[in-house]
C-alpha cells in the first residue's frame, strides 16, 4: 500500500558556525501540489484549483477551500475523497481530492482558481475582481470573551508540532468561548491552515458560531474572507493586519485583534465582537 506523504521531510544541511562547517540531518515541512476536484451527483470530477500545501488534513483543506472560495455552502458539501482516476501510482495519488457536492457542480466559465501558491491564496484568481468572494455581513452573536484573547496565540503555539520540528509551517487554531481549543492545524500556507480548520467544521458538523480563530503570523484580507466565510467573526494574530484586511473586516464583520503579543492587543475592527466585561 503506497503511504501517505510525510508532514515533515528528511534532508541533509550544512551547518555553518562561526568556528565550524557540519553536514548533519535536517528536516524540513513538506511542500507538495494538491489538485482540488469538484463533481455533483452523477457528474465527473471537474478541476477547480491546485494549491501548494502541506500533506495532513487534505480532506479538510479541500472541503474548507470550497467553502471559504464560495464554490459551495457548508451544507451542499456531501463528501471528500482521493481521486484515484485522477492519480499517477505512488505517493502522488494522495495529491488529488474531489469535494462532492449534494447539488449539480457548475464550474466557473473561466479559470478562477486555477493555482495558488503556499504563501498567497489569491495569486491564482483570474482577475482583482475575483479576489472579493460574495459574503455578507456576520449575524450579530454572543461576543467572545476578551480575557481570552491573550492567551490564544501561545495555546496554539503549544500545538504547533511540526513547527517545531522544522521552523516553516504556520497555523490555525479555532477556540470555543469558554476557551477550549477545538481544532488546531499546520500548513507552509496561512491560508491553507485556515482552510484546514474551516473544513474540519464541515466534516465534523461542528458550528464555529460563538468560536475565535487565532493564527500564527499576519492578517491579510484572504484570511479574513476566509473566517468571514466559514462564519468566524473574531480573528486573533499574533502580528499586523494589513489595510485592506482591515476593510474587509469592517464590512464583513470580523473583530481583528492582532500584535496579540503578552498582556495586551489592538482591536482594528468591530470590538462589539469582544465582551470586555
Amino acid at each position: 500500500m503506497t503511504a501517505h506523504p510525510r508532514q515533515v521531510t528528511a534532508v541533509r544541511a550544512l551547518k555553518v558556525r562561526p568556528d565550524r562547517r557540519v553536514d548533519l540531518p535536517e528536516q524540513v515541512a513538506t511542500e507538495e501540489p494538491m489538485q482540488i476536484l469538484v463533481s455533483g451527483p452523477g457528474q465527473a470530477p471537474e478541476p477547480l484549483a491546485v494549491t501548494m500545501r502541506t500533506p495532513g488534513h487534505d480532506f479538510e483543506l479541500a472541503a474548507g477551500f470550497v467553502l471559504t472560495e464560495g464554490a459551495a455552502g457548508r451544507s451542499g458539501i456531501a463528501g471528500v475523497d482521493y481521486c484515484e482516476a485522477q492519480a499517477a501510482p505512488g505517493p502522488g495519488r494522495y495529491n488529488h481530492v474531489t469535494v462532492r457536492l449534494s447539488a449539480p457542480w457548475e464550474p466557473p466559465a473561466r479559470a478562477r482558481w486555477s493555482a495558488a501558491s503556499s504563501s498567497c491564496g489569491v495569486c491564482g484568481k483570474a482577475t482583482i475582481d475575483d479576489v472579493e468572494t460574495g459574503c455578507g455581513l456576520l449575524p450579530a452573536g454572543r461576543p467572545f470573551p476578551a480575557a481570552l484573547v491573550t492567551s490564544l496565540p501561545e495555546r496554539l503555539r503549544k500545538a504547533q508540532k511540526g513547527f517545531e520540528r522544522t521552523g516553516g509551517l504556520h497555523a490555525a487554531g479555532l477556540f470555543a468561548p469558554d476557551g477550549e481549543m477545538l481544532c488546531a492545524r499546520e500548513d507552509v500556507g496561512r491560508h491553507n491552515a485556515v482552510d484546514k480548520v474551516a473544513g474540519w467544521t464541515v466534516l465534523s458538523g461542528v458550528a464555529p458560531a460563538g468560536s475565535a480563530l487565532a493564527v500564527s503570523g499576519r492578517v491579510s484580507f484572504e484570511i479574513v474572507q476566509k473566517a468571514a466565510m466559514a462564519g468566524v467573526a473574531v480573528l486573533a494574530a499574533v502580528s499586523a493586519p494589513s489595510s485592506l484586511a482591515v476593510a474587509a473586516a469592517e464590512r464583513l464583520g470580523v473583530a481583528v485583534a492582532a500584535f496579540v503579543r503578552g498582556d495586551g492587543y489592538n482591536v482594528y475592527s468591530h470590538p462589539e465582537r469582544l465582551d470586555f466585561a
